[in-house]
């Protein structure tokens, strides 16, 4: 890390997906940019294949688009955040075509547009046919590249927040197995889900919620933790904890069925994500296969329509042209994270968040899909005019990094603790089980410490909304509520769980392998 005290002072902004580079080529001062892998790797923003909603058909409006997010949030959306995100979806269409990604034309040369699930309107602006994400972060990677202002440091990434007087004071970063302390009156998180912490998921391998697990340590506020979109579509098979290949949501938007080995249609493709996967679920569970059937829809040309999908079938021997694909669900987005207003300040003074890892409430309890990509553009340039308009005090001398406790929970063990308790059905016995057997870990393992919250935050939400589905509480409350969790309320949650006899074993809720 030679020269690393020429940095000191600059903002910080952990996570080298979309949000992270947005967010550093759209503010104006020096900084430095985090990517725990070489930069555009290992980021969840270059898998995205559906694309970004905006509202720039010639059918549709803003309000529609507004509609269909809050509908789809399931009340727990926050309308004023809503409004602002989506109301600059088409200006964020038109930053990143300058900022060089090339979306797919239509007939008349503007963006070409997808249909989704839940859209009243195609307003899905896609590139690649279902390679998005990738050309996105293509465009954006070429361009923090030739930003001199922008510091990257590849294979580096957040440990630890150091907090001052009640505000970020500085930021300790791992590169090569080398802890450094940078002082900071900024830091960014924009490290991403929690996806990887499930044994069947579609996020890579570093989605395992670690800056949710600093700003926690921190004193952050985390909201609504409990709130994890399962997608109705994932590739079926491949081992547990590797990530598995998507099949588009705009597959389905383009007319392919949902059918089971009979050929029999048993539910709609193009409902809510929380709701198609349930179905999926529930087909499953009761001895069928599910099947994604788009001969009639692509009509002999899928591999033109989704050449990534196509790729993903063709290495499992699949032609999705002569055979329907097998699907099912699996873990997707995560809702929840750090709690932030719409400059995506958090509630520590010095600490902001874009991404998936915020909460912004623009998604609620169930996201809208493709409103991901909009959120992570849009909300990392809010982010980014925000610190340009602020004064950074000096920063002062850190010391020595704080030494790491060691131990930890097994990644497999978690994987096996959050599938059958977290999964896509819920109930008491098995999120209380879970936190119990993370309580221990929670102290030294920032995995343990992020499933124990998401667990306790579910445990704490007595109904079923979006994609949180209790099976001992299956009706709706008839108030929204947002749930708010902070590390220290969080230990005596759990201290509370330990003091009381063992829970005794029951179906600990709907395992999707």
């Amino acid at each position: 890390m030679t020269g690393f005290a020429a940095l000191a002072g600059q903002p910080v902004i952990a996570g080298g997906g979309l949000a992270g580079l947005a967010t550093a080529l759209l503010m104006d001062r020096p900084c430095v940019l985090l990517s725990p892998a070489p930069l555009g790797r290992d980021a969840a923003s270059a898998l995205a294949q559906g694309g970004i909603a905006a509202a720039i058909g010639a059918d549709d409006t803003v309000a529609l688009h507004v509609a269909d997010t809050l509908a789809a949030g399931a009340g727990l959306c926050v309308p004023d955040a809503v409004s602002a995100i989506v109301g600059a979806g088409p200006d964020a269409v038109a930053g990143l075509r300058a900022l060089g990604v090339v979306f797919d034309p239509g007939a008349d040369g503007r963006p070409d547009l997808h249909l989704e699930a839940a859209h009243c309107r195609a307003r899905i602006a896609h590139a690649g046919g279902d390679g998005t994400g990738a050309e996105i972060m293509r465009a954006l990677v070429a361009r923090v590249r030739a930003t001199p202002r922008v510091t990257v440091l590849e294979g580096a990434r957040l440990r630890r927040l150091v907090v001052r007087d009640g505000r970020v004071a500085g930021v300790e970063i791992v590169q090569g197995g080398v802890v450094v302390a940078l002082p900071t009156a900024a830091c960014v998180i924009a490290t991403g889900g929690v996806g990887a912490l499930f044994p069947a998921t579609t996020s890579p391998p570093g989605g395992q919620g670690l800056g949710l697990a600093c700003a926690a340590r921190a004193g952050a506020v985390l909201r609504d933790m409990e709130f994890v979109q399962f997608h109705p579509t994932a590739l079926a098979g491949g081992p547990d904890g590797a990530p598995r290949a998507l099949v588009s949501e705009a597959v389905r938007g383009a007319g392919a069925i949902l059918v089971d080995e009979t050929g029999a249609c048993f539910t709609d493709g193009l409902a809510p994500r929380d709701v198609v996967a349930r179905a999926i679920a529930a087909h499953l569970a009761a001895g069928h296969q599910v099947l994604l059937d788009v001969r009639a829809a692509t009509r002999g040309d899928f591999a033109r329509h989704f050449p990534g999908i196509a790729r993903a079938c063709a290495a499992r021997g699949l032609d999705p042209d002569r055979q329907p694909i097998p699907v099912r669900p699996a873990v997707h987005y995560h809702m929840g994270g750090i709690e932030t207003d719409l400059n995506g300040r958090s509630s520590v003074p010095g600490l902001w968040a874009c991404g998936e890892a915020a909460s912004t409430g623009l998604h609620g309890a169930n996201r809208l899909a493709s409103n991901s990509l909009l959120e992570a553009f849009v909300c990392a340039g809010f982010v980014a005019r925000d610190l340009d308009a602020v004064s950074l005090p000096v920063p002062r001398s850190l010391g020595e990094p704080v030494p790491d406790a060691g131990g930890g929970v097994d990644l497999a063990d978690l994987h096996a603790c959050l599938g059958r308790a977290a999964g896509i059905l819920r109930d008491e016995a098995g999120l209380a089980r879970a936190a119990r057997m993370l309580a221990p870990h929670v102290a030294t393992d920032d995995r343990a410490l992020v499933g124990a919250m998401l667990c306790l935050a579910a445990l704490e939400r007595r109904e079923s909304r979006g994609g949180h589905s209790r099976t001992d509480y299956p009706a709706t409350a008839p108030v929204a509520a947002h749930s708010r969790l902070t590390v220290g309320r969080a230990r005596v949650l759990l201290a509370g769980l330990s003091s009381r006899d063992p829970v005794p074993a029951s179906a600990d809720g709907m395992t999707v392998p």
